[in-house]
């Protein structure tokens, strides 16, 4: 989910002044029913796979059984995290996107401020089979709280630790490390002239935030108050992001050109090619094995925890992590949208997708089949139910990603040139993100 300033700010002042521009349209709410069976749909598709092209691959029998079973149309358009954000903004201002489309979930709040999407209700949610039906974890990074959501969840995501089983064997390391001062000790080990111990998206603005997130977590801290006032120079989210550059500044256990990585791609293909011991990835086991990675050198478990733990300290190790399915209100074919959310987010559809990606059903009915209860998909479920947390739902998360992410990579890239990047200079970068918070 990388998004660049300039989108950010964009979405700060629709925040501000409401959904103007494309929820005016007179088109929005079409339910005529019977004309919407020859509608044909445009559809975003985030990235989910190992390549847009291995998306399309994926996705296109699903649509095409969904036409074949209704008669709805559906125009493909696979978008790159890099360019998802910006491309739904411009959307919502110019009133001229897709029928439906992905969310990365973290954007749920921000999104849902500008009135640009068909929220949720009980009436909306009774057509697409029921709020009942989807995993509660998921279904509450869908939106700001008391609100309809703005979404529904289409891909749960849990953030865990992979390891290579034959790399840790070699290496004598019997078991994944559970605590940090165990991790460092283990990568270090890991660390040859052959592979890193650890791969990182260091270009990513949101596998950055994502993974200081859940340090800050982990170290008692948090980006906004309670009251949803930004919190960003704090001691704990200095210390959770200075663990996160001496990846590379002073634990060297990550290769320096890691800072660009930005595909969303590379450090996972680092990994299932062996350059790599280990790597802080959402379920995708699924990716790992058609990158050609061989399924019994797959290991997982949850992101290591401090020890001892810091005051205040939380036993977090994920993120909540998804992919959410929404509607733009302007659609002309709301009937024929709703029915295509319904037909991705049932049981069967579930099975089929979450199956090819690697990821976690989001409905409850799924997991009753054998292909989730491998010891991989129970781990992040358990990851998702029990210590994950989901980021602040307010209207300027998506704002908050972009800022403190692009700060990270920024850092990132100086630590990999050989830079010094001290605690003042984290908490200045963390002042100045602070200052341009809308």
């Amino acid at each position: 989910m990388r998004v660049n300033r300039l989108a950010a700010l964009a979405l700060a002042s629709l925040v501000g002044v409401g959904a103007l521009t494309a929820c005016s349209s007179s088109s929005s709410g079409n339910s005529s029913g019977g004309s919407d069976k020859n509608a044909t749909l445009t559809y975003w598709a985030s990235n989910q796979g190992t390549s847009l092209d291995n998306d399309k691959q994926v996705l296109g029998p699903e649509l095409a059984k969904f036409t074949q079973q209704t008669g709805i149309k559906v125009n493909l358009q696979v978008v790159p995290w890099s360019d998802l954000l910006n491309n739904i903004l411009t959307a919502t201002t110019s009133g001229k996107g897709p029928d439906v489309l992905n969310i990365g979930n973290t954007w749920s709040a921000s999104l849902q401020a500008t009135g640009a999407f068909v929220p949720f209700d009980d009436t909306v949610m009774a057509k697409i089979g029921g709020k009942s039906q989807f995993l509660g974890g998921s279904l509450s990074a869908t939106g700001a709280a008391g609100q309809p959501p703005t979404a529904v969840p289409i891909y749960s995501l849990a953030y865990g630790l992979y390891y290579n089983k034959k790399y840790f064997t070699e290496a004598g390391i019997s078991q994944p490390p559970s605590t940090w001062p165990e991790f460092e000790t283990d990568a270090k080990k890991l660390t040859t002239a052959q592979h890193s111990g650890l791969s990182i998206e260091g270009g990513s603005v949101s596998e950055n935030i994502h993974n200081v997130f859940t340090l800050s977590q982990q170290q008692g801290g948090a980006f906004f108050d309670a009251a949803g006032k930004p919190t960003f120079d704090t001691p704990q989210n200095v210390a959770a992001i200075r663990q996160y550059l001496d990846f590379i500044q002073t634990d060297k256990i990550t290769n320096p050109s890691n800072a660009e990585y930005a595909q969303g791609t590379e450090a996972l293909a680092d990994f299932a090619k062996g350059k790599s011991a280990m790597v802080l990835w959402q379920a995708a086991s699924g990716s790992l094995k058609q990158l050609g990675m061989n399924a019994a050198d797959i290991g997982v478990a949850p992101m290591p925890l401090p020890d001892p733990m810091p005051a205040g300290g939380k036993k977090v190790t994920s993120m909540v992590a998804g992919i959410n399915l929404a509607v733009f209100k302007n659609t002309k074919h709301l009937d024929a949208a709703l029915e295509f959310v319904k037909f991705m987010t049932s049981t069967p559809e579930q099975k089929v997708l979450n199956k090819s990606y690697g990821s976690l059903p989001s409905v409850n009915d799924a997991y009753a089949d054998p292909a989730f209860t491998t010891p991989a998909v129970l781990t992040f479920k358990t990851i998702l139910s029990t210590s994950a947390a989901p980021l602040p739902a307010v209207a300027s998360e998506s704002q908050f990603e972009t800022l403190i992410g692009t700060a990270i990579k920024n850092m990132l890239a100086d630590v990999a040139s050989g830079k010094n990047v001290s605690d003042s200079e984290i908490s200045s970068q963390l002042k100045a993100a602070q200052q341009q918070i809308s």
